[in-house]
């Protein structure tokens, strides 16, 4: 174990580290900082909040603040990918603590916002470009970011850019890259196709890892309640009001059901917002920002929408509908027991859900003590087949257009008749 003292660091990122009170690092920056330094690619593994942003972010830093000069106009010297407009941000702003005393310059690109402003932001070049892969691909159409001289690259929270389909944005991108450079993936949870990604896209990367893959931070207490459906409403609320004052974190699986839900807990007195993909970024932002200063009590979340809550203050991560995938529970309880605190993760089950808890628990390699009720035995849930229409009961087939059931071609052509050709009703200009 170092202390942050031992690594030689520039003047400025050793006087900002001290300000902001960082005197030992977490394990994962334990193990990642010194490789990282030495300018090694790092394929990080340890669950949120454990401390990640500053592992890359700190070896970040100080190879750019050895650099001379001001980027060029329309370049980036670092890119740092992740999945969410909410990761983005806080990734950014937890660099920006570090920067504020020297010439290195942080912007970001995420969707939902204005377009116009990025591309001026990115015209003046910066060193650090922290964004989504989608926005960054538009911007790259544009001509308005040039990344040939991007010599790092950090992929944040990779296991869920694969999980959103990123991958082929991320294979866009890649090559359009500065050449040699370092590359830095970090993630939460191992599915095969993340070693699929490290073998293209890093070059002997030391693997750091602080914890299995799909461990929960330790500090984090599991339980679950087998329930009906229709009851985790009123089981939802009685949680809730046994402790008023504490910060709540309430997941849902679609963005309709969020909302729903939040608009319901309001409308019983609960001091409730929600966050999800039909939210506008400032609304989003705004929702967090009251979240975090303890104004919002309660905040009800999609997965997507919830990546990049770094909040410490988390005491219940409540799981109303469990995820369609385990990695996902497991980046869901790591929003609380941050930053070494205690917390409390709570999941409902209904017996549609018991299949997904039997994945939870063979992923984590734990049995969640049950709170209350009973395990159902499950109930499966068939999905329409894709591109099935469904007709309502008691309803016959449409027959094909034309008498005698002939085709639609038959009928379309008149009898056999040629069909005459559309006229063109546009008037010809004097």
């Amino acid at each position: 174990m170092f202390d942050f003292d031992m690594l030689g660091l520039k003047p400025t990122l050793a006087k900002t580290l001290k300000t902001a009170g960082f005197t030992e690092p977490t394990p994962i920056q334990n193990q990642a900082i010194p490789l990282a330094l030495d300018g090694h690619d790092i394929l990080g593994l340890a669950q949120t909040g454990t401390g990640k942003t500053l592992a890359f972010g700190l070896p970040l830093l100080e190879h750019l603040l050895g650099l001379h000069g001001k980027p060029e106009p329309k370049t980036a010297r670092a890119l740092i990918l992740a999945p969410t407009r909410e990761l983005v941000n806080q990734i950014a702003d937890s660099l920006r603590v570090f920067t504020q005393n020297s010439p290195v310059k942080v912007a970001t690109v995420v969707g939902g916002q204005s377009i116009g402003r990025q591309i001026s932001t990115l015209s003046r070049g910066t060193d650090i470009l922290v964004a989504t892969p989608g926005r960054l691909i538009d911007l790259m159409d544009r001509g308005a970011i040039d990344l040939s001289s991007t010599r790092h690259l950090v992929l944040d929270e990779a296991d869920q850019m694969l999980d959103l389909g990123f991958i082929h944005a991320l294979r866009r991108i890649a090559p359009e890259l500065g050449t040699p450079r370092q590359t830095m993936l970090f993630s939460a949870t191992m599915p095969k196709q993340m070693e699929e990604l490290s073998k293209s896209y890093l070059t002997n990367p030391k693997r750091v890892q602080v914890s299995p893959p799909g461990k929960a931070a330790d500090k984090v207490t599991q339980s679950v309640h087998f329930l009906p459906k229709p009851a985790k409403g009123a089981k939802l609320r009685e949680i809730l009001s046994q402790d008023p004052d504490a910060l709540v974190l309430v997941f849902g699986r679609t963005k309709h059901g969020c909302e729903k839900l939040m608009k319901g807990l309001v409308a019983d007195g609960f001091n409730a917002a929600s966050i999800h993909g039909n939210k506008s970024q400032g609304q989003r932002d705004r929702a967090i920002k009251a979240f975090r200063e303890g104004s919002v009590k309660i905040l009800v979340a999609t997965d997507v929408a919830a990546r990049g809550i770094d909040i410490p203050g988390v005491a219940y991560v409540i799981n109303y509908e469990l995820p369609d995938t385990p990695d996902n529970y497991v980046h869901r309880i790591g929003r609380t027991a941050r930053a070494g605190r205690e917390g409390e993760a709570i999941a409902f089950c209904s017996a549609e859900e018991v299949d997904l808890l039997k994945q939870i628990e063979k992923l984590m390699k734990i049995s969640i003590p049950v709170a209350s009720g009973t395990r159902p035995d499950p109930v499966k849930v068939e999905k329409p087949q894709r591109g099935a229409r469904r007709r309502p009961q008691g309803s016959a087939k449409r027959k094909p257009q034309g008498s005698g059931g002939k085709t639609n071609a038959a009928a379309g052509a008149g009898n056999g008749q040629p069909r005459k050709p559309r006229r063109n009703r546009r008037r010809r200009a004097a």
